[in-house]
Order: C-alpha cells, then structure tokens, then sequence
C-alpha cells in the first residue's frame, strides 16, 4: 500500500454506553482511532422498498491494518458518518478494505 495514495482521514468510532452523574444510560459513539485511508469508490444508488424509493451512498475505503474494526462501528468522513457493511483484510495485517454506507439523518 502506497502511503501517497492515502489522502483522506477517517475516524473510526464504537457506540458506547455510559452513566451519567444522575444514573440514567446515554448512549454515545465514541471515537476509537483516527486513519490516513484511499478512497477507492464512491457511488450512489437507488432503491425501491415498501416505503418508497431510497437513495444510499456507498463508499470503499482502504487503510493501513487497524485491528479491532467491526461491523458495528462507523467512519467519520468529511463530517459524514457511515455504517460499515463489510470490512475486509488485506494480505497479513498490511491492510483494511471498508465498504461503508451513508446513515441517513
């Protein structure tokens, strides 16, 4: 993996919950790690499901190896946050292959 490629930073964040000072649970995400990464693709597609048509983003990001990173976390990019539908390695620990999908507000 060539480091000039890797122009844009991600950080990845884990949803977490704590307790506040009154007792009650909020649950937060909280970040885990900040990544140099290639953006490999980015597309839009459109859908049609039982509420209508929807629009999803979808973009595949490749990064240095960072262990840890699940489905159930998140990238931040470009104040965007993305769900992480599949996170695949690359060779021995050299690196991370993420397909992401825009969370819709």
């Amino acid at each position: 993996m060539k480091s000039g490629k890797l122009v844009e930073t991600i950080q990845i964040e884990r949803f977490t919950s704590t307790v506040n000072d009154a007792g009650t649970p909020i649950q937060t995400w909280a970040p885990i790690g900040t990544l140099r990464a290639e953006r490999v693709d980015q597309t839009t597609e459109e859908f049609i499901r039982g509420f209508g048509a929807s629009d999803e983003e979808l973009v595949i990001f490749r990064a240095r190896f960072f262990d840890g990173i699940t489905n159930a976390d998140r990238v931040i990019w470009n104040g965007d946050a993305f769900n992480i539908k599949q996170v695949t390695p690359i060779g021995r620990r050299k690196g991370v292959e993420l397909r992401c999908v825009r969370v819709t507000p």
